[in-house]
Formats: structure tokens, sequence, C-alpha cells
């Protein structure tokens, strides 16, 4: 590579790191479900966490088993389910190529997009230094953000906001997905703390969220229309566009932020 000087002067070679993108096929009980586009580490973690987010399994143990192997030209991961969860991969699936994991797999009208969301029951107590807290060291835990540039983070927060999980991954969905397939594996219940992403606050995020059971979401970009109205009708707290010196709180109606 070489860099180039805009404001300031001078050219010159330099070599910096990317991350991996490649093709992830996923196939489900055999059955070609999706590819997506994503980096491929922690591909057991992701497995899981696209079952979940995909509502293809209500509970990770409904989850057989997992299989990951390189193939040529990317990487396949398979996911094994028990016979009666195979009605809703039958339902869905699709042969479909996206740059993420997108929430929309298999549907093909409106009202299945629009489906109602289950409520959120958790309850936590959130205040603005424990937000401040977890953005301060979000950074800290991210280190193939630090080395690329160019990846995005999910991480789990406790109440006080110390963070207690990260996965990073070129698709924002992606690296959901792996970090609800990380916590479902290390046994952390996401009731317990609220998500940080460094992403914009898209509705299939607010989705993921809702479905794995945490009751707050904290991202640094601005959400979508739809992202805030799925948010409180879910009762999910949304925050938004948070920074070191402030942030938006979209929704809260259980006023879990002090």
């Amino acid at each position: 590579m070489r860099r180039l000087g805009l404001a300031e002067s001078g050219n010159e070679a330099l070599t910096r790191l990317v991350p991996i993108e490649a093709p992830v096929s996923v196939e489900i009980g055999g059955l070609g479900y999706a590819v997506m586009m994503a980096t491929p580490s922690d591909l057991h973690d992701y497995a899981l966490g696209f079952a979940l987010g995909e509502n293809l399994v209500d509970r990770p143990d409904e989850v057989d088993g997992v299989d990951v192997d390189e193939v040529a030209g990317g990487w396949a991961v398979r996911i094994w389910l028990p016979p009666e969860r195979m009605e809703r991969v039958h339902a869905r699936a699709r042969r479909r190529v996206s740059e993420s994991s997108c929430g929309l797999c298999g549907m093909d009208n409106i009202d299945e997009v629009l489906r109602p969301l289950p409520n959120v029951t958790a309850r936590i107590r959130v205040d603005s230094a424990a937000i401040a807290r977890s953005l301060a060291s979000l950074r800290n835990h991210q280190p193939l953000g630090r080395e690329t540039g160019a990846v995005h983070a999910a991480a789990f927060c406790t109440a006080d906001g110390r963070i207690l999980c990260v996965r990073e991954d070129v698709g924002r969905h992606n690296a959901l997905d792996k970090l609800i397939g990380a916590l479902a594996l290390g046994g952390i219940d996401p009731a317990g703390g609220f998500i940080l992403l460094s992403a914009r606050c898209s509705y299939e995020l607010v989705e993921k969220t809702v479905r794995a059971g945490c009751p707050m979401l904290v991202t640094i970009s601005a959400p979508t229309s739809l992202a805030a109205e799925r948010a409180a009708g879910a009762g999910l707290t949304l925050v938004a566009l948070a920074r070191t010196d402030s942030a938006l709180i979209v929704s809260d109606a259980q006023r879990m932020i002090a």
C-alpha cells in the first residue's frame, strides 16, 4: 500500500493489516440455508448465535451440534438440529448471498418481516457512568479493530459498565451473532447486562438483542426509524449516538437508565 498525503504533504509506502472477509456457507441439518460474507473467526459462536437470531431455535440446548470446516474458497458452518426444529428451517430456507446475517433469510412478505417481537421482561439499572465506562474501554477489547480499522465489535457489559465479552467481524450482524453465541456457550445470561455495538443501529440488531433476552442496547451510531419503533414496541431500552461526552436515549419505557 502507499500513503497519499492530502491535508499534509508526503507520500510513503506502508504495510497495513486488513481484515479477512470470506464466504461462510451455513448449512442446517444438511440443507443449504445461506451464504454470508464474514470474518472466519469464532465461527462456533457465530453458528449458535445465528440459529438463535434467525429464530430457528428458542434455546441454545436445542442445537445438537456444530461443525466448522475450511473449504475451497471459504468456510462451511454446519448446524445440526433435532427433527422437530427442522420444520422451521424447511419453511424459511432459501439459497441466497448476503453481506451479513440480516434476519430476513427465507422471508417473502412484509407481514412476516414485521412479525411481533417478544416483550423484554428482564430489568436492570444502568447509569450514565456505566455507559461511559463501557465506551471508554471498548477499544481495548478490539484487537482486530485496532489493527485494521475495518471491523465492527459487539460487546456484552454488566450493568455497571464492565465488558465481559466481545466479538468482532466485518459485518455488524455477524459480530452480534458471534457475541450471542459466545454468551450462550459461556453460560452468561444476557438478561443481566447490556449490549454495546460499534455500528449503525438497524432494526435487525434490535431484533437480535430482544430475542437474546437482553434488556438494553447501546450503539455508537444513530438508529433507523424502524429500529426505534421496534425497540419501543418490545420494551427494549435503546441508547444511540453514544459518545464519550453524551448519548441519546431513544426508548426507555421501563426507566432502566438512572
